[in-house]
C-alpha cells in the first residue's frame, strides 16, 4: 500500500496477527518503515511497535424462536388501528343485515292429550262374570309408558301437515312448487314440545304475520282433532270398535234367526212345548251363548295380550269347560240333532220349530252379551278423554320472537374482533418470515404454486 504523503521513501503497513494460545486476545504488531530499511536497518531510524488487543471471534448469537405474550401485545398495540377498523366493519355489516331481516312472531297453544287411565267399567263387568279377566287386562296392562309420544307423532304426521298446507295455502306463502317442499318448510317454523313433567303438549308456530301465526297454531289443534276422531288411539277405543263390529254381526244373525222361526211358525203352526222341553232348550241355548261369548272374548284379548298372558290362558280353560259341558248335553257346537230328551218326546212336526227357537235364543244371548261389552267400552272411551282439551288457546303475539338484533350484533362484533386479531398476528408473522432468505424463498414458492392452481 503506497504512502498517502507521497514521500521518497514510501511507507508500507504491515500487519501480523499472532494468536494467543490461551485464547482471549491476539497481538497486532504494526511496523512503519521502508521495506528496505526494515531489511537493512540504518543508523538513526526508529521503529514503532503498537500492540492492540483484539477480541477473539465469538459465534453469532441465534435469534430466539420463542414468542412471549408481551411480544404479541406489542404487535396488537402497534396494529390497533387495523383491529379497530376490522371490528367496526364487521359490527356495521351485522347491524345492516339484522335490520334487513323481517320480524317473526311465535304463537303457542297448549293442549292436554287423552289420558291413559284404568278402565272405569271394571265393576260393571262383574255382572258378566266370566268377562272380568278382559276388563282387568284392559284396565292396567295395556297402557303406554309415555302416551304423549303417540300424540306428538300424530301431530307430526303427514296427514295433519298436508291439511295445514292446504288450509293456509303454504305453497304460495313459502314460494315452494311442490307439496313435499312446502311441508318441510312448514316443519321449520313449527315446534311441538312434549312436556315430560306436566304432561302437556305445546304447539308453537312462527310466521311473519302475528295474526296468521295465532290462527295456524289453533288450526293445528283442529286438524289433529279431525285425525284422531277417525282413529282408535286409546285401548278403550279399540275395544269399542271391535265390539261394535261384533254387535252388528250378532244383530244380523239374530234377525235371520227370527225370520227363520217366523217362517217355521207359519209353515207348521204354533207348537205348545212342555216344561221339560222349554227348560232344555233354554239351558242349551244359554250354554251355547256363553261359549260363543267366551270365543268373542278370547279373540278380543288376543288383539292386546300375548299368548302366555295368564288372563288369556284362564279364558281358554273356561271355554274348554263350557264346550265339554255342552258336549255332555248332546248338543255340541256343530251338532244339529236333539239333546237330552228322547226323540219321541218332541213331536216330529215341532222338531224344526224347536231348532229354530233354539237358534233364536242362542243369538239373543250373544247379542245381549256383546251389547253390554259395547256399552262398557263406550263408557271407558268417554272417560279416557278421547277429545283433546285445549288448555291455552293461541293468542296474537304482541312481541317479536326473532331476529334478536342486539344478540346478533354482539356476537358478530366479538367474532369480528377475533378475526381481526388473527389477521394482524398472521400478517405480522408473514412479515417477519420474509426477513429470512430461506423462509422468503419458501413463501414465494408457495405463492407461485397457488398461482398456478
Amino acid at each position: 500500500m503506497s504512502n498517502p504523503s507521497g514521500g521518497a521513501n514510501p511507507l508500507f503497513w504491515r500487519c501480523a496477527l499472532t494468536p494467543i494460545e490461551e485464547g482471549t486476545l491476539d497481538r497486532k504488531q504494526i511496523t512503519t518503515d521502508a521495506m528496505r530499511e526494515i531489511e537493512n536497518p540504518q543508523p538513526g531510524t526508529h521503529a514503532m511497535s503498537i500492540e492492540i488487543p483484539m477480541p477473539l471471534d465469538a459465534p453469532n448469537p441465534q435469534p430466539s424462536a420463542e414468542v412471549s405474550l408481551l411480544d404479541l401485545l406489542l404487535v396488537l398495540a402497534r396494529r390497533r388501528r387495523d383491529l379497530l377498523l376490522g371490528t367496526i366493519a364487521v359490527a356495521v355489516a351485522a347491524a345492516i343485515i339484522s335490520f334487513l331481516l323481517p320480524n317473526r312472531f311465535t304463537a303457542t297453544t297448549v293442549i292436554l292429550p287423552p289420558q291413559q287411565t284404568s278402565s272405569s267399567a271394571v265393576a260393571l263387568l262383574g255382572q258378566l262374570g266370566n268377562i272380568s279377566p278382559l276388563a282387568s287386562l284392559a284396565g292396567g296392562t295395556l297402557g303406554l309408558k309415555n302416551p304423549n309420544d303417540l300424540q306428538v307423532a300424530m301431530l307430526k304426521s303427514r296427514t295433519v301437515e298436508d291439511a295445514m298446507v292446504a288450509r293456509f295455502n303454504l305453497m304460495a306463502l313459502y314460494h315452494e312448487p311442490r307439496l313435499s317442499e312446502a311441508r318441510k318448510a312448514f316443519e321449520k317454523y313449527t315446534d311441538i314440545e312434549n312436556g315430560l313433567k306436566d304432561g302437556l303438549i305445546r304447539i308453537s308456530v312462527t310466521d311473519k304475520n302475528p295474526n296468521r301465526a295465532a290462527e295456524m297454531a289453533n288450526a293445528y289443534v283442529e286438524e289433529y282433532k279431525k285425525l284422531s276422531a277417525g282413529i282408535a288411539v286409546t285401548e278403550a277405543s279399540q275395544r269399542r270398535l271391535f265390539f261394535e263390529q261384533q254387535l252388528v254381526q250378532a244383530k244380523d244373525n239374530l234377525v235371520n234367526a227370527e225370520d227363520a222361526l217366523k217362517q217355521t211358525e207359519q209353515k207348521t203352526g204354533l207348537i205348545q212345548l212342555d216344561g221339560q222341553a222349554r227348560a232344555v232348550i233354554a239351558s242349551v241355548a244359554q250354554l251355547r251363548g256363553q261359549v260363543a261369548a267366551k270365543e268373542v272374548q278370547i279373540r278380543a284379548m288376543r288383539q292386546f295380550a300375548a299368548e302366555q298372558n295368564p288372563d288369556l290362558l284362564l279364558a281358554e280353560q273356561e271355554l274348554a269347560g263350557l264346550q265339554s259341558q255342552l258336549a255332555r248335553m248332546g248338543a255340541g257346537a256343530g251338532a244339529a240333532g236333539d239333546f237330552l230328551m228322547p226323540k219321541g218326546s218332541v213331536p216330529a212336526a215341532g222338531l224344526d220349530y224347536v231348532r229354530k227357537l233354539r237358534d233364536v235364543k242362542y243369538h239373543e244371548t250373544i247379542f245381549e252379551m256383546l251389547a253390554k261389552q259395547f256399552e262398557i267400552a263406550k263408557i271407558d272411551e268417554a272417560r279416557q278423554g278421547a277429545v283433546v282439551q285445549v288448555v291455552d288457546k293461541a293468542v296474537v303475539p304482541d312481541k317479536k320472537s326473532s331476529p334478536r338484533r342486539l344478540l346478533m350484533i354482539g356476537c358478530c362484533t366479538a367474532a369480528g374482533f377475533l378475526l381481526a386479531v388473527f389477521w394482524v398476528l398472521f400478517s405480522e408473522a408473514i412479515r417477519i418470515a420474509r426477513r429470512d432468505p430461506r423462509q422468503r424463498e419458501q413463501l414465494d414458492g408457495l405463492a407461485r404454486s397457488f398461482g398456478r392452481t
